[in-house]
């Protein structure tokens, strides 16, 4: 998502766990009209609809987006009433990510692998670094311990919505896959409840996930993507007096960047899977290696790190106000980073070469483990590790009821302990998060707009045209506003979407049980290798 790429505009309601923006590429002469002119009408929709997505409750003095609870909420249901699948299923995933249930002539597009890089392409980004290190700041070590436990039961949540991806697809005659809430909430509603009530309810609940999605996949998930590149490759590189200050640059960035995301997108998904199966796993070792140079430069700390996240969970006297201030400081962090039950991972999923649906619900799983217990733990562990006096003050000044500071300088701070040269491996990073997340929101939105308006030839052109043209339009217009109000839409998904999931989990509970049960009476085998032209396969019980 957009702000949990890079960052979010700082004056939306719900930006307190995040990072203050990046500074914004400047325009001058007749687009700075065009830009004031749009953000005008754009101010009070933007306003209205932050206010009403976002809008807090308050819990013990502690107010935070009610958002966040329905994420929560929702997973901790889905994770009792699966009976703690993510866990009891774990290894069996794995395996299956690795291709070892799955055949190459199963219907779909792309390998289960494929998939899993792609949508973790449009997740772990630079709120993973920026994001946690706010978070750090805010509840103290201790947020780390809920930041887990919310990613461990959105894992469920992953499970359910991208099972139910696969099994409400549909597979044109060219071989392409379209699929996501959009298709479930219409399908499966309307065979959960064979009435008329179940047929408009679907047709609504997915006219309403396919029209936000595809806002956000124009705005958040392009537009904002590419100014904040331009801006960060503008700073690092000598500001409004350097290379790309000049009149003229931000319009150049734009069609070379443009030309980049057009190039992927024109192949499709399995063009998308391509470059996210080498792109994404080489950020997520590249990042987590910088954590474990800091983390084994400072060892003996550890111990005591792990304690302090452990007590400082529990501890009354936590910096955001006590056990439950931290906790949702955690959660906060955890929902707005793996975007489960947002809607838009199924999407990408719903592409996945497989003809039992389940199996790609327990690849999905993976992602918030990946993306928050792996990755956003360790940006948490280092944060803590390296005790900067950065952090220190920063949990001082929050404490005493002051502004938490620029969450990437944070975590930047942290690394900089041991790795000095890291402002610069950040840049390259900021570059490749967004580039991910524009092709892979790039993907989204085609299948929100095909959905809208038909797929064809000409459809799907006119849109990568439009995406594209965006992107040089989010080059050199902010459009602050806009962007919010993207964000806003995206999460506006959200309650639509688990509403959804709720009637339709029973259906997600049968698919599982029928494959466990081919696999446990040997149906369904594991391939192990080949040999001799043919499978060599056995049959385990898992």
């Amino acid at each position: 998502m957009s702000w949990d790429t890079l960052a979010p505009p700082a004056h939306t309601p719900w930006a307190a766990d995040s990072t203050q923006p990046l500074p914004l590429a400047a325009n001058t002469g007749g687009l700075s009209g065009i830009e004031e002119s749009i953000n005008n009408v754009f101010a009070p929709i933007e306003e209205f609809a932050s206010g009403l997505i976002f809008g807090e409750v308050t819990v013990f003095g502690i107010s935070f987006p009610v958002v966040v609870a329905w994420l929560i909420v929702a997973a901790a249901i889905f994770t009792a009433y699966f009976g703690l699948i993510q866990f009891g299923k774990f290894r069996l995933a794995l395996r299956i990510a690795r291709g070892q249930y799955t055949r190459d002539d199963e219907p779909g597009e792309i390998t289960h692998f494929q998939a899993l890089s792609s949508a973790l392409s449009g997740t772990v980004g630079l709120g993973n670094i920026a994001g946690v290190g706010v978070a750090m700041v805010i509840g103290g070590p201790g947020a780390t311990f809920w930041m887990i436990i919310a990613g461990l039961l959105g894992m469920c949540t992953k499970f359910v919505e991208c099972t139910l991806g696969v099994k409400y697809r549909e597979i044109h005659e060219d071989g392409t896959v379209s699929g996501g809430p959009m298709y479930y909430l219409r399908k499966g509603m309307a065979e959960r409840f064979p009435n008329g009530f179940g047929r408009a309810a679907g047709k609504a609940m997915a006219v309403g996930a396919s029209v936000f999605l595809l806002f956000f996949a124009l705005a958040g998930g392009n537009m904002f993507q590419a100014n904040q590149t331009f801006a960060q490759v503008q700073s690092v590189t000598g500001g409004d007096t350097g290379i790309f200050g000049g009149d003229g640059a931000a319009l150049i960035f734009g069609l070379v960047l443009a030309g980049v995301v057009a190039l992927v997108i024109i192949g499709g998904i399995k063009s998308i899977a391509s470059v996210t199966e080498k792109l994404v796993p080489a950020m997520g070792i590249m990042y987590v290696l910088a954590c474990l140079a800091v983390i084994l430069a400072n060892i003996g700390e550890v111990p005591g790190a792990v304690n302090a996240i452990i007590s400082g969970a529990f501890n009354p006297q936590g910096v955001a106000g006590g056990v439950v201030g931290v906790m949702i400081v955690g959660f906060q962090r955890a929902a707005f980073s793996n975007e489960a039950g947002v809607g838009s991972a199924p999407i990408a999923h719903a592409a996945v070469k497989t003809k039992h649906p389940v199996t790609e619900g327990f690849v999905a799983l993976l992602e918030p483990f990946v993306d928050t217990v792996i990755i956003c733990t360790m940006s948490a562990l280092t944060v803590v590790i390296a005790n900067t006096q950065l952090w220190r003050d920063g949990m001082a000044t929050v404490q005493a009821g002051g502004d938490a500071p620029d969450g990437v300088t944070v975590t930047s701070a942290s690394f900089e302990t041991v790795l000095p040269w890291f402002p610069y491996v950040l840049t390259i990073a900021v570059i490749l998060f967004a580039v991910s997340t524009m092709i892979t929101w790039a993907y989204y939105g085609q299948k929100a707009w095909t959905f809208l308006f038909g797929k064809s030839a000409v459809s799907e052109i006119s849109y990568k045209a439009v995406y594209c043209l965006l992107v040089v339009v989010g080059t050199v217009l902010t459009l602050g506003p806009v962007l919010s109000f993207a964000d806003a839409v995206l999460f506006a998904t959200a309650f639509i979407n688990i509403i959804g999931l709720y009637f339709l989990m029973p259906i997600v509970k049968r698919e599982m049980k029928d494959y466990l049960a081919r696999l446990r009476s040997g149906e369904i085998v594991r391939i192990t290798g080949k040999e001799s032209g043919g499978e060599q396969t056995i049959t385990t019980k898992d």
